[in-house]
């Protein structure tokens, strides 16, 4: 397996979201040089400026965190939602090929159908119900068309420090609430973008090239993971389970969202923590 040099540099979009942040904090961590960007930097839409910055920073690769990710409003803004996700990963594609050097790019449990209830395999066919969905899987598509050096990693039901979040959200609804309503019906696994970052840092240097699956263990639905945050954080508060249609969203949502990660295991890769021990992790970051 290559490894690449530790004196690397790393360019890495999205900066000001979760994901991004902690990218760059593990990043600095290893030694490895992260170039932070985010559209005051260069807009990924515009092909030009995302050549420019890319050449000009001169990366020895680029993790791609960047994304538009408001599911429901991607319904009425389909064509933005369609430059970000899906041209603008192609626009970084088309550079990264020009510079040879690898990219990796995060994508989604989204670009599934959602049904049933067995577990993804990176391979497997997909098939988005909604705008979001649809947008990153072409943004998938995109990468895979014009490089050969990259890594897909699909994340879900992503929480960390720098960012709104579920935690979050719950966590600020129990200082008004003592009984929430909360989708029982739709099953995934949450994702820690401080465990993350450390998976991606690892991958990122080596030339283990594709798609990958990436989320913290085991399973839970949203009502489940509701009941953890309160039960963590020492909140009284009542979940009532209801179904996705009682909930009511604009956008569909994948009630299937398990995800093998055994192609991880496979190249080497060790696979995030338990979500429960990454959520008191991440409760204990919030308190500082």
């Amino acid at each position: 397996m290559l490894e690449r040099c530790q004196k690397m540099k790393v360019l890495v979009t999205g900066v000001k979201g979760q994901l991004g942040y902690d990218v760059m904090k593990e990043l600095a961590k290893r030694g490895i040089e992260g170039i932070g960007a985010d559209i005051e930097e260069f807009d990924i839409t515009n092909p030009a400026q995302t050549h420019t910055f890319i050449v000009n920073s001169q990366p020895d690769a680029v993790i791609h965190c960047s994304a538009y990710t408001a599911v429901d409003r991607a319904e009425d803004q389909l064509e933005l939602c369609a430059k970000v996700n899906g041209e603008g990963p192609g626009n970084i594609a088309a550079v990264c090929k020009e510079l040879d050097i690898p990219m990796l790019y995060i994508s989604t449990d989204y670009v599934f159908p959602g049904d049933g209830e067995q577990y993804y395999e990176p391979d497997d066919a997909a098939g988005p119900a909604g705008a979001y969905g649809k947008t990153k899987l072409a943004g998938e598509e995109a990468v895979k068309s014009l490089l050969e050096k990259y890594f897909i990693v699909r994340i879900s039901w992503v929480f960390g420090y720098n960012g709104n979040n579920f935690v979050k959200t719950m966590l600020k609804l129990s200082e008004t609430h003592d009984e929430l309503r909360v989708v029982n019906d739709q099953i995934g696994s949450p994702t820690y973008t401080a465990d993350l970052a450390k998976l991606l840092a690892d991958m990122i240097v080596t030339d283990k090239y594709g798609v990958y699956h990436a989320t913290n263990e085991g399973i839970c639905s949203w009502a489940d993971f509701a009941r953890e945050i309160f039960r963590q954080a020492g909140k009284n508060v009542t979940v009532h389970d209801v179904t996705t249609e009682e909930y009511g969203a604009k956008a569909p949502r994948p009630k299937n969202s398990r995800m093998s990660k055994e192609k991880l295991t496979a190249n080497g890769f060790t696979r995030l923590p338990d979500w429960k021990d990454a959520l008191a992790r991440y409760l204990q970051e919030l308190d500082g």
